[in-house]
C-alpha cells in the first residue's frame, strides 16, 4: 500500500514539477527532488528512469551523489531567481508585498549560495 501511495506522489510531484517549468509561481526543483525520494523508496525502474532523463538526471544525480550542483547551473539558477523575483517586485502593487518578495528573494538566494558547486571533471567522471 505505501509503495503505491509514494509511486502516485512521485508522479503527481513530477507532473506539478513540469508544469512549473512554465508557470513561474510554481517551483520545479523541489517536485522534482520529491519525485525522486518517493521513486528511490518505491520503483527502482522509475527512480532510475528520472536520474537517466536527459533534462533533470544529471541534476537530480549530482543533488543525490554530492548534495550539491554544477556551478553552471548555480550561476544559472542564481541570475533566473534574481530576474523573476525583481520584475516580481516592481510589479507588485502594495509595499507590503514588496517588502515580502524581497525577504522572500533573499532567502532564496542565500540558500542557492550555499549550495555546493561541483567541479566539471566529477559529473564527467561520474558518468
Amino acid at each position: 500500500m505505501l509503495k503505491i501511495f509514494l509511486i502516485c506522489a512521485g508522479i503527481l510531484s513530477l507532473v506539478a514539477g513540469v508544469i512549473g517549468i512554465v508557470l513561474p509561481l510554481l517551483p520545479t526543483t523541489p517536485f522534482l527532488l520529491l519525485s525522486a525520494f518517493c521513486f528511490a523508496r518505491s520503483s527502482e525502474k522509475l527512480h532510475r528512469w528520472l536520474l537517466n532523463h536527459p533534462h533533470f538526471g544529471r541534476v537530480l544525480s549530482n543533488w543525490e551523489k554530492h548534495r550539491g550542483m554544477e556551478a553552471k547551473h548555480k550561476k544559472r539558477a542564481l541570475v533566473f531567481t534574481t530576474v523573476s523575483f525583481a520584475v516580481s517586485i516592481y510589479f507588485a502593487p502594495i509595499i507590503a508585498v514588496k517588502v515580502m518578495l524581497t525577504v522572500m528573494a533573499v532567502c532564496v538566494l542565500t540558500g542557492i549560495s550555499r549550495l555546493k558547486a561541483l567541479p566539471v571533471e566529477m559529473n564527467q567522471k561520474d558518468r
